[in-house]
């Protein structure tokens, strides 16, 4: 019997104007970005979450807190790759990761496929198992004021044999 587990992540960011837009371990131009303790990247945080509970392993704010001065400003890979690592360590491998950015502004799309390479490269799966999905909220809510960016994602990891 094949051992599988899903795990799940969300995450917020407030959007300020002249802060950098990092998605998906790529700068995305915007007059706004995200405030954060790390380079603040909602996308990666999310799948580090997702996995992270995948595995029982608790949540990114347990193995990288924001007290810390340690990951004050830290690439959001670096921190995506340590996450991997630990699911690897505890016996699974990454099956794929289905995620959903939510923001009003800029249009997300035409930056997908930059962000499922480097994605794919820093977990070390291929590339089409990462999906990576946008919306918006019509203008509703935080997230359709344009104060805030969220994510969904949604994980499958399996025992290795």
């Amino acid at each position: 019997m094949m051992k599988i587990r899903v795990g799940y992540g969300y995450d917020v960011h407030r959007l300020e104007v002249g802060e950098e837009l990092i998605l998906g371990g790529i700068l995305v131009p915007h007059y706004k970005g995200a405030l954060g303790h790390s380079d603040a990247d909602v996308l990666l945080h999310v799948i580090c979450d997702a996995l992270l509970g995948a595995a029982n392993l608790r949540d990114i704010g347990y193995h990288f807190a924001d007290t810390d001065d340690a990951y004050k400003g830290i690439d959001s890979k670096i921190l995506l790759r340590k996450v991997c690592e630990l699911i690897r360590e505890k016996g699974f491998e990454i099956g794929n990761v289905d995620s959903t950015i939510c923001m009003q502004q800029p249009k997300i799309n035409p930056y997908i496929p930059e962000m499922k390479r480097c994605i794919s490269e820093v977990m070390s799966i291929a590339e089409e198992d990462v999906s990576i999905k946008a919306t918006t909220t019509e203008k509703l809510g935080f997230v359709g004021e344009e104060r805030g960016i969220s994510a969904h994602a949604v994980v499958l990891i399996q025992a290795q044999h």
